[in-house]
């Protein structure tokens, strides 16, 4: 198959077994520590057994799998390689005739199948197993006051434009609630109202104590007032709530299309979409990054032993997770756009995979 010898085949197995135990160890470990953390959320809110076994538990591993998987990768990398050092295998296999190069086939094989698992998990299973955890978590587990959005502007269809004053997700009132309509020869009508608050069952806005004015050419304007007035607008209470959490819940389709729609709102919350996507793609690189840089630092026997490899590759996985979530960072303080700041982790440690590599290949 492909050509591959049994080295190849014995260096796979070797990859594939330790990172799914390191896998089922590690998610293991967490599970425990995350049920004594919320078992009184738990026995207070009287969550049902199966509810938190298949609803949250079971929907949650795939989210916190490929959250770590960096770290999955790259602990098992430095383990088992380490092992094979310090026994002596890579000085054997070198010794050989098999270049370094031709040894890396294996692991960049290995590394592609769990590079394409993450983007799986990303793209389509993840998506739909956040929705009941989300549900889960809003349910059972104690619930977070949502804030109040304040001065928010929204471009709509037509030339026009919402803004408000505050929005309370207590109540899905907007507060000083403003409509313009514009046209070519400029603003056409204006309609303000104290409150603007979402009806359910019409879909519709209902306006208390609105004024309406309609701009004509001198003294033609026309004033209206009353103390309430539906209206439908194409923004719905939806769109306030389209947060960090509930966006994780979207596939690939529908985060494509509210990028979309909230980029021609000109609404800043875009850029929790916008993160999303982008981190969905540059996740699954990491699992060639740093597979080579657990090669380049493992290869070489040690004379304090696998201790060290392995505390250096547990601070090197960290290191990236947390630059992968400080590069958020970049985004929200509009620093730098989305698809250039959360492929940056990869670029910088792209770079230092190929420094190590070049150093432990001569």
């Amino acid at each position: 198959m492909l050509g591959l010898k049994r080295l190849d085949w014995y260096l796979m197995k070797k990859f594939l077994m330790t990172f799914f135990l390191s896998l089922v160890l590690i998610i293991g470990i967490v599970i425990i520590f995350d049920i004594s953390e919320k078992i009184d959320d738990f026995v207070s809110k009287e969550a049902p057994l199966h509810a938190i076994i298949f609803d949250y538990y079971l929907n949650w591993i795939p989210y916190f799998m490929n959250m770590f998987s960096p770290l999955f990768v790259f602990i098992s990398v430095i383990f088992f390689t380490s092992i094979m050092a310090a026994n002596s295998e890579i000085i054997a296999i070198l010794s050989c005739g098999i270049s370094y190069h031709r040894m890396m086939v294996p692991y960049l094989i290995v590394a592609t199948l769990i590079a394409i698992l993450s983007l799986g998990l990303n793209l389509w299973i993840i998506p739909h197993a956040n929705a009941p955890r989300i549900e889960f978590e809003q349910k059972y587990i104690k619930h977070h006051k949502e804030a109040m959005g304040r001065d928010i502007h929204y471009k709509l269809e037509n030339d026009r434009y919402v803004y408000m004053e505050s929005f309370s997700t207590w109540n899905n009132t907007a507060y000083n609630f403003t409509l313009e309509e514009f046209s070519e020869d400029g603003l056409v009508s204006k309609i303000s109202a104290e409150s603007a608050q979402w009806d359910s069952t019409s879909a519709s806005w209902k306006l208390k104590n609105y004024f309406i004015r309609d701009y004509g050419y001198g003294l033609q304007d026309k004033i209206r007032s009353g103390s309430q007035l539906d209206t439908t607008l194409s923004l719905t209470v939806q769109d306030f709530y389209l947060n960090k959490r509930t966006i994780g819940q979207l596939d690939r389709e529908s985060l494509n299309q509210l990028i979309r729609t909230q980029r021609e709102r000109g609404d800043k919350n875009v850029m929790y979409a916008e993160i999303e996507k982008n981190n969905r793609l540059a996740m699954p690189f990491s699992a060639f990054i740093l597979t080579i840089i657990g090669v380049s630092l493992s290869t070489r026997k040690r004379r304090g032993g696998i201790g060290w490899n392995i505390a250096l590759g547990i601070a090197i996985g960290f290191s990236y997770i947390l630059f992968m979530k400080f590069s958020e960072m970049f985004v929200h303080t509009d620093t730098l756009p989305a698809s250039i700041a959360l492929w940056l982790p990869n670029v910088l440690y792209a770079f230092l995979a190929a420094f190590l590599y070049h150093r432990a290949s001569q």
